[in-house]
């Protein structure tokens, strides 16, 4: 679906901002291209097992930077640690993820003013969902949500799910392996929340090539869906 977006232009002032939030230590910044209504900013997590520049991340930011909503990319402890010395870990502690939320969402409220979203891949949407009701986020964009550890439907991870009060959208694969459109149907979800469906799209929204659709299609569609959605909260 084609997205409109307003014309008037990033001001000098949005340039400035967005430069000196890029100079913090740790965070990786896409302006956004031009001006649209709503929710300009959104900081964006990596999953358990790919850095804030993975080939997905990298895409996201990209295609949403174009479409008016500058991205805000860090890291979770664990994974700036294996940029380091390239050793793979586990993730941090709950506890700890969530105090590096935290962490950068103060440093991004302190150079930008606006309303902010925050979200993320997989497990960085699932740590961000845990605190959006806490922090007053404007919006939570989940892609790709675990609602279970793989292959352990029967412990849904969905509890705080069904009280949520922030405006989210959460963009899933039909087949994904952590909570496809079957088990997630079954789920008591908050009403502030939308799932928002793509045929046969596994935990990194890829189609089945019989599907009709490719792994670029589904990604540009969550993008303009993640766009839209953040759009209609002005």
């Amino acid at each position: 679906m084609e997205i409109q977006v307003s014309e008037r232009q990033v001001t000098d002032n949005d340039r400035v901002a967005w430069k000196a939030l890029a100079q913090v230590p740790g965070l990786h910044c896409d302006p956004p291209q031009r001006v649209a209504p709503g929710i300009g900013c959104l900081i964006l997590a990596h999953g358990a097992g790919a850095p804030m520049d993975s080939p997905f991340m990298e895409t996201m930011a990209r295609r949403l930077a174009a479409l008016g909503v500058g991205v805000v990319r860090f890291e979770f402890p664990y994974m700036a640690q294996r940029r380091l010395d390239g050793k793979r870990r586990p993730p941090n502690p709950q506890k700890v993820l969530l105090e590096r939320w935290r962490e950068v969402l103060a440093q991004v409220r302190a150079h930008l003013a606006g309303p902010v979203a925050i979200g993320g891949k997989s497990m960085g949407g699932r740590m961000a969902s845990l605190l959006a009701d806490e922090s007053g986020a404007e919006a939570l964009v989940c892609l790709g949500y675990p609602f279970h550890a793989a292959g352990k439907p029967e412990k849904p991870r969905v509890e705080h799910l069904a009280t949520l009060r922030t405006p989210t959208v959460i963009v899933q694969g039909t087949r994904d392996a952590l909570g496809n459109h079957e088990t997630v149907a079954g789920y008591a979800l908050s009403g502030a929340i939308q799932v928002s469906w793509l045929a046969t799209g596994d935990h990194d929204l890829k189609p089945l090539k019989a599907s009709g659709f490719t792994h670029e299609q589904h990604v540009q569609s969550a993008a303009e869906q993640v766009g839209g959605f953040l759009r209609g909260q002005a």
